[in-house]
């Protein structure tokens, strides 16, 4: 199966050493690793037609995958990378299994609540807001509920583990177990799937 390994691992400075661990691992474990920056990006006379045919090189990569595994580790602030999370989207979408992975044992709510410095009160209506008035998601999960739900209802899981800051995007441990468990998870479907044979085949 094809696994289409999405992440900010693009924006570290090693981010070929990165990718090409995660690309080992995935096949490691029996995938065939789909990585945004497999495929060159052709010239362009302007930034936005890079970002442009970027984007349409990820999304074909996508297309060509069986499933994905993201790496929701907060990035840039309280929640995952916004362009991980569009792929997310654009897998589930698509009906495909979807695994997930978190450098970060802090749920959704404990990270936005840091973002108002604990300056948080009850409302009439049950829900916790900031002095903005905004209120904020608090269902014990990894993230924005779209991407948890997302991921649960096409089977699959997310694995968090605690790291220290300097090791936040290059510790593979959480992305590893993540990789076992849709390995597993996506044999025993195979298997149950496949057609069984009868005593007089």
């Amino acid at each position: 199966m094809r696994a289409y390994l999405a992440g900010p691992e693009v924006f570290l400075p090693n981010a070929r050493d990165i990718l090409d661990r995660k690309i080992a691992l995935a096949r490691d474990y029996g995938f065939t690793p789909v990585s945004p920056g497999d495929l060159a990006v052709p010239e362009t006379e302007t930034k936005r037609q890079r970002g442009l045919a970027i984007s349409a090189i990820n999304e074909r990569l996508m297309s060509s995958a069986d499933l994905i595994i993201a790496n929701l580790t907060p990035f840039r602030g309280v929640a995952a990378d916004i362009g991980t999370a569009f792929e997310l989207g654009f897998m589930c979408a698509r009906g495909c299994p979807a695994f997930a992975f978190s450098n970060s044992t802090k749920s959704h709510f404990e990270r936005a609540s840091r973002y108002y410095d604990g300056a948080l009160r009850l409302d009439h209506d049950g829900r916790y807001r900031g002095p903005d008035g905004m209120s904020l998601e608090n269902f014990d999960m990894v993230d924005n509920l779209m991407l948890d739900g997302g991921i649960d209802s096409r089977g699959g899981t997310i694995v968090t583990r605690q790291v220290e800051a300097d090791r936040l995007f290059v510790d593979l441990t959480a992305f590893e177990e993540c990789l076992r468990i849709a390995a597993t998870r996506l044999l025993e479907r195979a298997v149950h799937a496949a057609p069984r044979e009868t005593a007089n085949s």
